[in-house]
């Protein structure tokens, strides 16, 4: 049994917190560096090469990649093997977040859903816990901003809707949604159990290496057709026009209720922050 105290937690958390706004993942670089010699318009061009200075002038730590510095979203996988020490988890998570917030300048948006009041330390944060074998703990923070989670959804299809109908239904949310999320966007797509499951599933998928295919080869067949027909909407990058709208369309998938059909479409903005440590 390993001992691990929790203000380890605290302690990785916080400098996740500031390193995901601060530097876009590398798999985010490249893909949209590729999506510069992709794009056909010349004004989807000129706004690509400016979100890529922006992310280089952020790396610079001249400033957040984005104002918008997200909501807190942290998922941990915990070994069966470790016990931990020293106080709450959940508290531990919790002080990260703050001092990552704090340390690093960033903005903090967590407010009153109804008053709008301000939290005042980007608390709490929304944590998805999972037990798996072994002695380690993987944390992975992924702030999620405002504008890109709203264009999200969740819906229920009819059983008989089957696979068309939830293509269907994610080339069609990410035509209503437009330049709104700052494309050229990421698509979490999950398909599975019930309505909560299938938005974890969604979120979860955005995490995954961008562009990297399911390792389920008709998985990877769906995602490539969903791409496709996203990227010929014609939205482009940040909604004015061109050939990429979307970097990659990652699609998980689980079993349902023989009744249901659950669909959640999780939309992430070009700033499609994620690090993660191992403990």
């Amino acid at each position: 049994m390993r001992v691990v105290d929790v203000s380890e937690i605290t302690e990785a958390v916080a400098k996740l917190c500031i390193d995901a706004n601060y530097n876009l993942p590398e798999d985010v670089y490249e893909a949209l560096k590729r999506a510069l010699d992709e794009e056909k318009s010349p004004v989807g061009k000129s706004v690509l090469k400016m979100i890529i200075e922006n992310a280089d002038l952020a790396r610079e730590g001249v400033a957040p990649i984005c104002q918008d510095c997200g909501l807190g979203v942290v998922f941990i996988e915990i070994g069966q093997d470790v016990h931990l020490v020293g106080g709450s988890l959940k508290e531990a998570i919790f002080e990260g977040v703050r001092r990552g917030y704090r340390e690093g300048y960033l903005r903090k948006s967590t407010c009153h859903p109804f008053t709008r009041a301000n939290v005042g330390d980007n608390t709490p944060p929304v944590i998805h816990y999972d037990i798996v074998p072994g002695d380690k703990i993987r944390i992975v923070v992924a702030p999620k901003g405002g504008g890109s989670e709203n264009m999200s959804m969740v819906t229920m299809l009819k059983p008989a809707d089957g696979l068309q109908g939830v293509i269907e239904t994610v080339v069609k949310r990410v035509d209503e949604a437009g330049g709104n999320p700052c494309p050229p966007i990421i698509v979490g797509v999950g398909v599975g159990g019930t309505f909560e499951r299938s938005a974890f599933l969604a979120k979860k998928a955005l995490l995954r290496h961008v562009g990297k295919p399911n390792p389920d080869m008709e998985l990877a067949k769906i995602e490539k057709i969903m791409l496709e027909r996203i990227n010929k909407l014609g939205i482009g990058p940040m909604g004015w026009g061109g050939t990429v709208t979307a970097l990659a369309v990652h699609f998980e998938m689980e079993p349902v209720h023989i009744a249901s059909l659950p669909v959640a479409i999780n939309i992430n903005c070009h700033a499609a922050r994620h690090k993660e440590i191992v403990i």
